[in-house]
């Protein structure tokens, strides 16, 4: 047995572009000798139908005064090379920044030798090895990496000195809008249902129900904008059209970030992104916020773990037992130094954003590391600590758009004008600080 196709969710807006008289119920027969059981309020069918939740868990949000946000994240301590070729004992890797009497670790993949760098141009480096047999790793493809040094006695020091060069970053905040508008008629125009909105409006009048509504899009729209923002290329059709597009999570995370491609579903997928973040910054405690599909992968995955668990009900294990139901789902689970919280990220499950795309790119989850960074901000000057993920947002002394919101019109208290109907006027400008990229693991088809 299946789930059957039909029938499934529904996608029919409740919005319209235009608020009109319509969107009021007026269908009310008193003509008839049986009137219509009505029932006074509206049934919240697909409960919270917001999105906005990612941000607020692991992000902050800091003023800008500039139409760019630049800062530099600091390189590696030590320096490894990949890809570098032998012929006897002359290394080659252009640019190097190797310095003779190093001593050097050489590894073909195979075996692993050792030896220390005796001259050295700007492009090469001669090594001679430990061994007395000499070289037996291969010619091409070594990695090599410098463990330390030795110098003869009553020798002059170390020849050349390396210098920090850190890497630059950058983004820019772009203005997002939205407007609610309602007639002055319709606004004295009173509905038979009830209604009310996540956000707290409740009554009879329909067009409060519309401008909670408009606000709560609006905010889904600042998170969705910093998840999902691509730069404008250059020569694109965006770019000709005035747009130049941000930097989302998703962009950042996929182009300098980490990428699991498929859904996790065994232990050895874990251990691959462990191995990795033991390369990159090693943050030992990550949030995942994961789709249904990974969600219930590692519920699995975990459960499997339990030698009892492909056989049926293991009491005493997970806090199960007789007397209460089976719990087969995890929100944390600890892999070798590594903290994992997982939780269900709404936006990748709502059938209205992307629980509803398919194929390539389809994104199954985004991990997160905890904490914060602490990198070197080049608008104030001196070094700041930020969470890793953070929202810059436009604001002086006299202009705060972080979340602009005004009336215009001559209808609910405005008068600004002769429009019979009010207005109400949404703007933000910001941009999302993606810090520490190489720390994030984004999961996706």
């Amino acid at each position: 047995m299946a789930l059957e196709a039909s029938p499934t969710y529904s996608l029919t807006p409740s919005s319209e572009p235009v608020v009109l008289s319509s969107n009021y119920i007026t269908s009310f027969d008193f003509l008839k000798v049986e009137l219509p059981d009505t029932y006074s309020e509206e049934f919240e069918r697909y409960g919270d139908r917001t999105i906005a939740a990612f941000l607020r868990h692991c992000s902050a949000e800091y003023p800008s005064t500039s139409d760019l946000i630049k800062w530099t994240e600091e390189g590696r301590l030590h320096t490894q090379y990949e890809g570098v070729t032998r012929v006897a004992n002359v290394f080659t890797e252009v640019g190097h920044v190797f310095r003779a009497k190093q001593t050097v670790i050489v590894s073909d993949g195979t075996v692993i030798e050792k030896g220390i760098i005796d001259s050295k141009t700007d492009d090469t480096f001669t090594v001679a090895p430990f061994a007395a047999a000499g070289w037996t790793i291969g010619t091409s493809a070594l990695k090599i990496y410098v463990y330390g040094s030795e110098f003869a006695k009553g020798t002059n020091g170390m020849v050349g000195a390396l210098e920090a060069v850190p890497e630059f970053f950058e983004n820019n905040p772009i203005i997002i809008k939205d407007k609610y508008e309602v007639s002055g008629s319709d606004m004295a125009q009173i509905g038979w249902v009830e209604v009310s909105t996540e956000g707290g409006g409740s009554g009879f009048l329909w067009y409060l129900k519309s401008n909670h509504e408009t606000r709560l899009r609006f905010d889904d729209y600042l998170e969705m904008s910093m998840v999902e923002g691509v730069p404008a290329e250059t020569g694109s059709d965006a770019e000709t059209a005035g747009a130049q597009g941000t930097h989302g999570v998703l962009n950042v995370v996929g182009s300098r970030g980490n990428v699991f491609t498929g859904v996790m579903t065994a232990i050895g997928d874990f251990d691959s992104v462990l191995k990795r973040l033991d390369k990159q910054g090693s943050i030992q405690e990550n949030m995942m916020f994961i789709d249904r599909d990974q969600s219930l992968a590692i519920d699995d995955m975990l459960a499997a773990q339990n030698s009892y668990g492909a056989g049926g009900t293991s009491y005493g294990a997970f806090n199960n037992d007789e007397n209460m139901a089976l719990n087969l789902g995890f929100t944390s689970f600890h892999r070798g130094s590594y903290e994992f919280y997982k939780t269900d990220w709404k936006y990748l499950n709502d059938a209205s954003t992307r629980g509803n795309l398919t194929g390539t790119g389809k994104v199954r989850g985004l991990l997160v590391p905890a904490g914060t960074k602490t990198v070197y901000d080049q608008i104030l000057g001196k070094k700041i600590t930020k969470p890793f993920l953070h929202v810059k947002y436009r604001k002086s002394q006299s202009e705060d758009r972080k979340y602009k919101t005004w009336i215009t019109g001559s209808a609910g208290g405005a008068s600004t004008d002769d429009l019979d109907a009010m207005q109400v006027q949404f703007l933000s400008e910001r941009a999302l600080v993606t810090i520490g990229a190489n720390n994030f693991v984004l999961i996706q088809d």
